[in-house]
């Protein structure tokens, strides 16, 4: 959500191209995923967090004597369906002439096209055009890591001594605050200000709304600290709030070496203040609070490329209800199809099929996290879950239906949990005229889930397994109102 959630949370940043370069506006839970040395982090939209499967999977080099295949030029399929699976690309040739869009393609090949990376030179490999990145510790584009030259760990080390011990000047007229979401006024304060000033798509018809349950989720995790929840406030008698960063401590572990990390979220700035240059304040405050605390590395996530990432994630809808997405303007009639057609394409059984489903309990968490553990041991970037984390993230502790963030469930088969899996919930508000008819869009987020079916002999029966639970789990979500669950896959 991160995201919000860490790592693998779903997240979306949009903004200019000159704010996003230079600012880094509006990080949340992830299209791609950076560590660094000094800068902080992430999701979502989501953010906040299918992490899973934005993990970086180990893989082995083919033993097969068979030649590799030859990477699949652009040119092999049509120029418009190019276009339609890379929505950025699409809004970086818009202002070419057409011939000069189609020969840019045809040298890229599919592989490319699929990682969502900018064909920008600027976005590659020009670091002096990032004014802000460019001072920080962070890997160049063009840069190519040796493998093995070096111990996992910091690109810079830092020395305690010489971090500042206060705040930078803010411009004239603004304060620092740290701010308190135990009081339920201030927590209502970040509500409005990402509610109004957050992530929104490129066509202006959808707005995350947070709820406060969904904030008190992403922002409270085990030993959160308050002097990470950083806000700016106008001075003057109403003091607004009108810029936050949030930090909440995570353990990752990179391959065999676990870190201790910050995760970044909701950088927000009230949009009447995005030239006042406020992002890169925002992050040097925040990293000189991690500093004094310890924590040397930040992971955050963004729909924009800065560098540089260490994964890029591709999303996935599956409609539980086509015709509301429809309505608000979320999903096309497919050329040659029909509104019923579309209803019945997307509809799901009434009931779960998988023997022993049921919803996770308090007594099951030292299973889910043995399990958990296990599975994410298969991926060289994860995080290191702890029996508090697990209870936090996954458990829902909200008596109030609408207020639920979290859902989870298990597999139970002779005393034993064999399979985990989850989801959490994201609301947005319809914006403009398609708002008369509905106000708000539920959607879900898959979560991290596990099975035991990783560990049979070469993974027999995994993928099969892993469809049959993501099938019961939007059988879940139907059942609770959410109308689109999104997943999130990572090169």
């Amino acid at each position: 959500m991160s995201d919000s959630h860490p790592v693998d949370s779903p997240v979306q940043a949009r903004e200019s191209e000159s704010e996003t370069e230079d600012q880094a506006h509006d990080v949340t839970p992830s299209t791609h995923d950076s560590v660094g040395a000094e800068t902080p982090k992430k999701k979502k939209k989501r953010s906040k967090r299918p992490k899973t499967s934005s993990a970086l999977k180990d893989e082995k080099p083919s033993e097969s004597s068979e030649p590799s295949k030859p990477a699949v030029k652009v040119s092999d399929v049509s120029i418009k369906q190019a276009l339609e699976m890379n929505p950025s690309l699409k809004g970086e040739l818009s202002h070419l002439p057409p011939s000069k869009a189609e020969e840019i393609l045809k040298k890229m090949d599919v592989s490319q096209l699929l990682t969502g990376l900018s064909i920008n030179t600027k976005n590659q490999k020009d670091m002096s055009s990032y004014k802000f990145w460019q001072t920080q510790p962070v890997p160049r584009f063009d840069e190519k890591a040796e493998p093995k030259a070096q111990p996992d760990g910091p690109i810079k080390e830092v020395v305690p001594e010489l971090v500042p011990k206060s705040a930078a000047p803010l411009p004239e007229g603004y304060e620092w605050v740290e701010l308190d979401l135990t009081r339920e006024e201030e927590l209502k304060e970040v509500y409005t200000l990402l509610t109004h000033h957050f992530v929104e798509d490129d066509n202006a018809m959808f707005r995350f709304n947070y709820s406060q349950s969904s904030l008190n989720w992403a922002l409270k995790s085990p030993e959160w600290k308050k002097c990470w929840h950083v806000g700016v406030r106008a001075k003057g008698p109403n003091r607004l709030l009108v810029a936050s960063i949030f930090g909440i401590p995570t353990k990752l572990r990179v391959r065999e070496t676990v870190l201790d990390v910050v995760e970044i979220n909701f950088l927000c700035i009230h949009k009447k203040l995005r030239s006042k240059r406020l992002a890169p304040v925002l992050i040097k405050e925040i990293t000189r609070r991690c500093h004094l605390e310890g924590i040397y590395q930040a992971i955050y996530t963004g729909g924009v490329v800065l560098p540089t990432p260490v994964g890029s994630c591709r999303y996935y809808h599956r409609s539980l209800d086509w015709l509301k997405l429809y309505e608000v303007g979320f999903s096309p009639l497919p050329p040659h199809s029909t509104k019923a057609r579309m209803i019945s394409r997307n509809q799901l059984p009434p009931n779960t099929s998988t023997p022993g489903w049921r919803a996770m309990r308090e007594t099951d968490i030292d299973a889910v996290l043995d399990l958990l553990q296990r599975y994410l041991k298969r991926f060289q970037l994860a995080q290191e879950f702890t029996r508090a984390e697990v209870d936090h993230w996954f458990l829902n502790r909200e008596t109030a239906p609408d207020d639920r963030v979290v859902w989870a469930f298990v597999v139970e088969q002779d005393g034993k949990i064999t399979d985990f899996v989850s989801f959490y919930r994201l609301e947005s508000s319809v914006i403009g005229e398609l708002s008369k008819k509905h106000d708000k869009v539920r959607a879900a987020y898959l979560f991290y889930y596990a099975t035991e079916h990783a560990f049979n002999e070469a993974e027999k029966g995994l993928k099969e397994r892993l469809q049959g639970l993501v099938g019961d789990a939007l059988v879940e979500a139907k059942k609770v109102g959410i109308i689109r669950l999104s997943s999130g896959g990572c090169h």
